[in-house]
């Protein structure tokens, strides 16, 4: 089986009857009185049209064979008052489906961003952010398009063509019977572009998906991008990915519009022969025209709704690919869940053990090969050691970002699997390496960390962070936006910032994530005494890759290669000629030196 037919099955696999019934079961509950009302009106629309084409007739016959003046101003009245009606109609419908795809895709919205909450690290690893962003975008009215446009067939087309087709086998049935003699080979035509067009839709959402993500990739990087001058580079890679889109999209293109040519030849044979028919009926057979009138009336007003039933399966085609590549996000299982019947982490010591721990991303190589130490509860504790050794494994471990293959991580004797996620992160502060600040004020990223702490517990937690001064010379204080992603401040205010946030939580463990290593000289000076601030009374994991900042640990626990290869103070493990701290000792001692000099003074 080749590529293409692996696609055309994987995207088969669920139809759009599947798809529909989902749906509705998910929202039609909610729609009932607006779906009701929707479909009333829309009922009403087909009523009126099948009206003024069986009632043309009538106009014919009695203005033209019979002259009769009176039954012609009731008739024409009728028709008046019929069109009135149909435009009301037409309006409650599409204000009231309207209404109900708004709401629809507010739902979803919610439910999207509240799974997606739900989903692991590991997730979104796995996922590039842009691209996920850019495909529930394109997406999220899929379901919406579903339920709309099968409402608006089913109550308004199917209706007003059952109806027009009534008047016409009321006028003449043997010539209704031979005008649809062509509609099988028809449908059977729409139905294999709309095959087609399944599997291309699907490759143009992702096409689109990756044009938007290398956008907002550029523009996220844009320092980095201008400073390397990668503009020709990136802007060749990017013309390629849209050149892909634009393929797709014209594709998708050419193979709705196929619907067209299908349609109009089929309308043009039905229309014209029955017109020429009508027209020797009535010069050889001198048959009153107004019945004929009334049947080329109703076939006439027939074209539209079965133009519309005819791009109805394509437009759903198009529709139940979104949707479904919505539900696949939707129907991701979190890695994560609390087993049943877990309980709420009780702190006491807030002591952190491991216990032979192993750990692999997806089925890699181990990252940690049977990984063993306690952080005694209200010290500090430095993992150090060379890159890829694991520490920061370590650091996404304690949290539940990840659960390990075997072994145990206790906090004061409690198994963490073994409690509520929300209970263990209730307990933690985090300070990464690299301060992520969220749109809004000063004031509502610190407090963050605690959404109920007061003002003054914010701006408390800002002095404690050496914050509260820089804060204080912004153009509103407190209240100043900190730009996208706090790009309005310099790195060092970010990380002091973060350090508030950590600090306003007061949680009993704190989780340092070489939270200085990308900070200028006076940056880190200033950093590290928010820091001293933040980890007096906690128990505090550090990781460094600067000796000078753990020198003080109360502990220092040394990595390589996955496994934990040394424990000791910092003058305990210096003195190890041969240790693995004693090399990087060795490597950084010259700046180590003056550190340690100057904390002795």
């Amino acid at each position: 089986m080749n590529v293409k037919d692996r696609k055309e099955r994987e995207v088969d696999n669920e139809t759009i009857a599947g798809i529909l019934r989902r749906v509705i079961a998910e929202n039609g509950r909610d729609h009932i009185g607006g779906y009701a009302f929707a479909i009333a009106c829309l009922m009403v629309v087909a009523a009126t049209t099948a009206f003024t084409a069986w009632i043309s007739e009538t106009v014919i016959n009695e203005a033209f064979a019979h002259k009769r003046g009176d039954v012609v101003l009731l008739v024409c009245f009728s028709i008046f008052a019929a069109f009135v009606l149909r435009g009301l109609a037409t309006y409650g419908q599409a204000v009231a489906l309207s209404k109900i795809g708004n709401s629809i895709v507010a739902s979803y919205k919610r439910r999207l961003y509240t799974h997606l909450m739900a989903l692991s690290i590991g997730f979104f690893q796995e996922k590039r952010s842009a691209h996920l962003t850019a495909k529930i975008n394109q997406n999220i009215s899929g379901i919406r398009d579903v339920l709309n446009m099968t409402v608006t067939s089913v109550a308004r087309d199917v209706l007003t063509l059952v109806g027009l087709v009534g008047v016409m086998i009321s006028k003449d049935w043997l010539l209704s019977l031979i005008t649809f003699v062509g509609a099988p080979p028809l449908l059977l035509g729409l139905r294999y572009i709309s095959r087609r067009l399944r599997l291309a839709t699907r490759e143009a959402v992702e096409a689109n998906s990756r044009v938007l993500g290398a956008m907002q990739e550029t523009i996220q990087g844009i320092s980095i991008v201008k400073a390397f001058t990668m503009e020709d580079e990136l802007g060749r890679k990017v013309e390629g990915i849209i050149k892909g889109a634009e393929n797709r999209a014209n594709r998708i293109a050419r193979l709705s519009e196929r619907t067209a040519p299908l349609t109009e030849t089929f309308a043009g044979l039905a229309i014209s022969g029955v017109l020429a028919y009508a027209a020797f009926r009535t010069i050889y057979s001198n048959v009153a025209p107004g019945a004929l009138f009334a049947f080329v009336t109703a076939l006439l007003l027939a074209y539209d709704p079965v133009r519309r039933l005819a791009r109805l399966q394509v437009s759903l085609e198009r529709a139940a690919v979104n949707a479904r590549m919505l539900y696949e996000i939707l129907d991701t299982v979190p890695h994560q869940r609390d087993l049943p019947g877990a309980r709420q982490l009780a702190f006491s010591e807030a002591t952190v053990e491991f216990r032979d721990v192993r750990f692999s991303y997806g089925n890699g190589e181990e990252v940690l090969k049977g990984v063993s130490f306690l952080a005694e509860g209200g010290k500090t504790t430095a993992l150090v050691g060379p890159s890829g050794a694991g520490k920061s494994t370590i650091i996404s471990l304690i949290p539940r970002f990840y659960d390990p293959q075997s072994g145990v991580i206790l906090i004061d004797g409690q198994d963490i699997a073994a409690v509520t996620k929300q209970s263990l992160r209730n307990g933690l502060a985090y300070v990464s390496q690299q301060a992520y600040l969220f749109e809004g004020s000063i004031r509502d990223n610190i407090r963050y960390g605690r959404p109920e702490a007061t003002d003054a517990e914010v701006e408390e937690a800002a002095r404690l962070a050496y914050a509260h001064d820089f804060i204080l010379a912004q153009p509103q204080g407190y209240d100043t936006p900190v730009g996208e992603q706090g790009m309005t401040l310099s790195g060092g205010q970010r990380q002091r910032l973060s350090i508030a946030r950590a600090l306003v939580r007061n949680a009993p463990i704190l989780l340092l994530d070489e939270a200085t290593s990308a900070l200028d000289t006076e940056s880190e000076a200033a950093v590290q005494k928010a820091l001293d601030q933040a980890m007096s009374g906690r128990t505090v994991i550090v990781i460094a890759h600067r000796l000078s900042t753990v020198v003080n640990a109360d502990k220092i626990v040394v990595m390589n290669e996955g496994l934990v290869v040394e424990e000791g103070t910092h003058e305990e493990l210096a003195r190890r000629p041969d240790g693995v701290y004693a090399r990087l000792h060795n490597i950084q001692g010259g700046f180590l030196e003056l550190t340690v000099g100057a904390a002795a003074t």
